[in-house]
C-alpha cells in the first residue's frame, strides 16, 4: 500500500470517529456519504423525517473542512433561488452577481422532491460541469462541489418524482433508518446532558479531520487503487445484464458503470485495500442501481422491487476469480 493510501485510510477512519460523535446509529450512511464524497459525486438520502439527513451533511462538510450550504425545496421554489442572478446596481451603474446558495462546497438539497421540475433542473448542471450559467455567462463551483439531496420514502402527496436523468446523476441512494433500540437510547441518554449531537457540533467537540483545500489530495489518492481488468469486466457485465434481466424495462446506462467503477474503489479505500475484489463491487451495486432501474409494470404488481432484481442479477454473473 502506497503511503498516501494508508493516510488516506488513517484520516478516513479518524473522520468516521468524529462523525459518529454526533450521528449514533448511522455507520452504513457514513460509510456510503464518504465513498461519495472520495468519488467526487453525488448522493441521494432516503429517509423519513428525523433520521439525521441534514445533521450527516452538516458534520461531514465540517469534519473535512468544507462550506455548507442548505435549500428548502418548496413547490414555490425558483431556478434562480438556487443558481442566484444579476441584479442591477445602482451606485455602480452596472448589473451585480448575486450568487445562490448553489456556490458551496457541500450542498444539501432538502426534500427535492417537493420543487417542480423545472426548479430542480437547475441543478443538473451543476451536478454534472460543476458551473453554473446565469444570463448566459458560466460561473465555475467549488472543486468540492458535492449535492446531497433528500426526500422522504413514504410522504408522496404534494412532490414532484425526480426526471430519470437527474436521479442518474447521483452517484448512490443512500437509505436511513431509525437506529437500534441501544442506539437510541444511548441517544435519548446523551439528550439529558451537555452531549447532544447537535451541541456537540456547534460547540466545537467535533474536529475538523482536514484543512480546507486537503480534500482533493485525499481524493486523488483513490487512483491508487488497482483493479484488474477481470474485475472492470465484471462490472461491465453487471450492468449489462440489467439491460436484458426479465423485470427491467429500462436498465443501467453507461454512467451506471463509471458509477460502480469508481464507487468500487472508493470502498476498497474506505476497508484499508489498495485493490478492489468482487465484493467491493457487491457492495456497491444495490446503492449504484437501485435509482436507476425501471421495473416492468407487470413485475412491480407482483411485488418485484428493484434491490430485488439487483441481488438476482449479482446471482446470475458468474464472479471473477
Amino acid at each position: 500500500m502506497t503511503e498516501r493510501l494508508e493516510q488516506l485510510h488513517q484520516t478516513l477512519e479518524a473522520a468516521r470517529e468524529e462523525v459518529g460523535k454526533v450521528i449514533l446509529g448511522q455507520d452504513d450512511a457514513v460509510s456510503s456519504a464518504l465513498i461519495v464524497i472520495l468519488a467526487r459525486q453525488h448522493a441521494l438520502i432516503e429517509g423519513v423525517p428525523g433520521v439525521a439527513k441534514t445533521l450527516l451533511a452538516r458534520t461531514l462538510a465540517h469534519v473535512l473542512g468544507c462550506e455548507f450550504a442548505r435549500i428548502q425545496f418548496t413547490p414555490d421554489l425558483m431556478p434562480a433561488d438556487i443558481t442566484g442572478t444579476n441584479v442591477f446596481n445602482f451606485a455602480r451603474n452596472e448589473f451585480t452577481l448575486v450568487r445562490g446558495p448553489v456556490f458551496t462546497s457541500f450542498l444539501l438539497a432538502d426534500e427535492i422532491n417537493r420543487a417542480p421540475a423545472k426548479t430542480q433542473s437547475a441543478l443538473l448542471q451543476a451536478m454534472q460541469e460543476r458551473t453554473v450559467t446565469i444570463d448566459r455567462e458560466t460561473h465555475p463551483l467549488p472543486a468540492n462541489f458535492t449535492v446531497f439531496a433528500t426526500q422522504n420514502p413514504i410522504e408522496y402527496e404534494g412532490t414532484y418524482p425526480l426526471p430519470e436523468a437527474q436521479k442518474d446523476r447521483f452517484l448512490l441512494k443512500m437509505p436511513m433508518t431509525a437506529p437500534e433500540r441501544d442506539q437510541e437510547l444511548a441517544l435519548a441518554l446523551r439528550m439529558l446532558g451537555e452531549n447532544a449531537p447537535e451541541a456537540c457540533l456547534e460547540r466545537g467537540a467535533v474536529r475538523p479531520m482536514l484543512p480546507p483545500g486537503e480534500l482533493e489530495r485525499a481524493r486523488e489518492a483513490v487512483s491508487d487503487i488497482a483493479m484488474r481488468d477481470e474485475i472492470a469486466a465484471y462490472i461491465v457485465d453487471v450492468i449489462r445484464r440489467t439491460r436484458t434481466h426479465e423485470s427491467v424495462m429500462v436498465g443501467a446506462g453507461p454512467r451506471a458503470t463509471q458509477a460502480l467503477v469508481v464507487s468500487s474503489r472508493a470502498h476498497a479505500a474506505l476497508a484499508g485495500r489498495d485493490f478492489v475484489t468482487p465484493d467491493d463491487v457487491k457492495a456497491m451495486a444495490i446503492p449504484v442501481l437501485e435509482h436507476r432501474l425501471i421495473l416492468r409494470p407487470e413485475f412491480e404488481i407482483e411485488g418485484a422491487t428493484p434491490v430485488e432484481t439487483v441481488q438476482k442479477i449479482l446471482e446470475s454473473v458468474a464472479v471473477p476469480v
